[in-house]
């Protein structure tokens, strides 16, 4: 249950960051987000995963701005989650590039463990790719937190942003599956 609620909360915190910053009245989502990333961060510190490490870190990083805003009375703060999350993340693919496996490759071995050369070939480039993605969409995760329109901010990050991850995992689905059936 715990799970669910904060997959839900991840997918719906630009919407939710837009609703207490613009109806006063909702201001209490800040306690709720903040005690949800707590839990989440508990939660995860007793996980042994790939990503429990870094995705725990990154609870704890909402649980703080979501606590920080409050207290500091600076919602700004929140924006800047999706920057942090991306930066995470391509720090995590592009670390595994300098490594004899890298992310995607590890991943795929999961699965698979046998893969033949031109898969290891394969998942180096779809790590490269995934690399650019979050630069590209870190940068325009900042460029909406210094524009500062909350319109533009939510649009992006709970919008644009979560359409553009499902094309690019979605696409190399579709090239992975092709490239099987030319084997």
């Amino acid at each position: 249950m715990l799970h669910l609620l904060n997959l839900l909360m991840l997918l719906a915190w630009p919407f939710l960051v837009w609703l207490a910053l613009t109806q006063p009245h909702w201001q209490g989502l800040f306690w709720l987000l903040a005690g949800v990333f707590g839990l989440r961060w508990l939660a995860l510190r007793r996980q042994k995963t790939p990503f429990s490490n870094l995705t725990g870190w990154l609870a704890l990083l909402g649980a703080l701005l979501c606590a920080s805003s409050i207290t500091l009375r600076s919602q700004h703060l929140l924006l800047w989650y999706p920057v942090v999350v991306n930066l995470a993340m391509l720090l995590l693919f592009a670390a595994s590039l300098w490594r004899a496996m890298p992310l995607v490759e590890r991943l795929a071995r999961l699965r698979e463990p046998n893969l033949p050369p031109q898969a290891v070939r394969y998942t180096r480039r779809v790590t490269q790719v995934w690399c650019l993605f979050f630069i590209f969409n870190g940068g325009m995760a900042l460029a909406t937190c210094l524009i500062g329109n909350l319109h533009l901010w939510t649009l992006w990050n709970g919008g644009i942003s979560y359409l553009l991850i499902g094309m690019l995992m979605g696409g190399e689905w579709l090239v992975r599956q092709r490239m099987r059936r030319n084997v």
